[in-house]
Formats: structure tokens, C-alpha cells, sequence
């Protein structure tokens, strides 16, 4: 229905996490014990995910949205129940995208960037200190962050150097290499990887929920306004 949205069910092999999935747009997923909690938590982070809609001009498409629809359940990784994470894929990850998906896919990352970015700007350079992230700080999460996307990007044949993402310029370079080698994949139908091979469509929702996860953990523990 036009004003529900899909979401995938990734259950962990012990049973011990679930994490609900919404494909249709990058960076929403939520990780729970169980489905039903999964789900709801992925509701509450909804309006989290509006900005992300709104910069990459979707924003009267994610409105509309009222509601979810669990279209699939399927087994997730040990990681899936140790992280709460995904880490495996849907019949809806391995599915072919055209061209005007996959830029619809990409816009979303991009407009998960943009959050991150924004978020980064803005927040103190020391963080509350709890259990989410232990005591990381502030550069210490962007580092973090660039470093995990900086490996995943090998596998689609970039090879971004150690610290460049760290300048205006080099994360410029970096996102759009990295966006392009998509392209180049999809344009050849290939997965990404060598040896473990990815859908195209899990390495987008990959790095923008986690990109925005911890664009998200920023803001939570933010001692700006405290």
C-alpha cells in the first residue's frame, strides 16, 4: 500500500536479536530481543529518519508513510545476534535494481553523508560518556566511521588512503569514487567483495545505517545544550 512501507525480519540463529529492515529506505533499521520490539523501535526512529528523507528531497514520499508491512523474515549471522545488527540478506537485497532504483539508493546514502556531516558540525567534541560507545568521543566516532566505510569500499575497487576521509577535499573524492564504483558494479551486474560477496543493495543500506547510527549517537550523547 502506498502509505506503508516494507520492512524485512533478519533473526539471529540463537534467537537472541532480531533486527526489522526497511529497504525501500537506506539507514532505517533497528535491532530488538524480539520481532515485534524491533519493529516498534524501527517506528520510533522514523521521525529520526525524516531529515534524511528531506535532503535528499523524498520527504513528501516518507510523509506519506503512516505505517509498516513485514513482507519477509529470514536467518540472520552470528553477528546479527551479537551486534543486534544486519549482516545478512533478504530476497529483496539480492534482488536487480534498475538504473533509476539504484540512483534512488545512492541519493539516500548521500543524503545519510549529509546528516552525519551536519551532525558532526554541530555537536561537542566530548561526549556523554554511558554504555552506548563506552567513552568514545566525538573524533574518535567520525574516525571510526570513516575507517569501517573505508574498508567496505574496497570492495567495489576503491582504495581510499588512511586519513584522507578526514579532509574536506578527501571525503569529497572519497564518496564520489565510492558512489561511481556502484555504479560501475551495478552497470556489470556484479556483487561487491572478492571472497565475501555483497548485493549492491546491502552495501548501500549497510553504510547508511551505519553512517547514521552513529550520526545518531552523536546527537544522543551531544553536551552542547547540557
Amino acid at each position: 500500500m502506498a502509505n506503508h512501507t516494507r520492512v524485512t525480519l533478519e533473526i539471529g540463529p540463537k534467537g537472541k536479536k532480531v533486527v526489522a529492515v526497511a529497504p525501500d529506505w537506506p539507514g532505517l533499521s533497528r535491532g530488538a530481543k524480539s520481532g515485534e520490539e524491533a519493529v516498534e523501535k524501527l517506528r520510533a526512529y522514523m521521525p529520526h529518519y525524516a531529515p534524511v528523507a528531506r535532503l535528499a528531497e523524498m520527504d513528501a514520499e516518507f510523509e506519506a508513510v503512516k505505517n509498516v508491512e513485514v513482507v519477509e523474515q529470514y536467518q540472520g549471522t552470528g553477528s546479527t545476534d551479537f551486534w543486534g545488527i544486519s549482516f545478512a540478506f533478504s530476497s529483496i537485497d539480492k534482488q536487480a535494481m534498475s538504473g533509476e532504483e539504484l540512483e534512488r539508493e545512492l541519493r539516500l546514502m548521500q543524503a545519510c553523508w549529509a546528516f552525519f556531516d551536519d551532525v558532526h558540525s554541530r555537536v561537542s567534541a566530548e561526549m556523554q560518556k554511558g554504555p552506548r560507545g563506552g567513552g568514545r568521543d566525538r573524533d574518535r566516532i567520525v574516525r571510526h566511521t570513516f575507517a569501517a566505510e573505508q574498508d567496505w569500499a574496497k570492495g567495489v575497487g576503491v582504495l581510499t588512503p588512511d586519513g584522507a576521509m578526514l579532509t574536506a577535499e578527501g571525503l569529497k573524492v572519497h564518496r564520489d569514487a565510492y558512489c561511481q564504483a556502484i555504479r560501475d558494479y551495478h552497470a556489470q551486474g556484479q556483487w561487491a567483495g572478492k571472497m565475501a560477496k555483497w548485493p549492491l543493495r546491502f552495501l548501500i543500506r549497510h553504510t547508511a545505517f551505519h553512517t547514521l547510527d552513529h550520526a545518531w549517537e552523536m546527537e544522543d550523547k551531544d553536551l552542547t545544550a547540557k
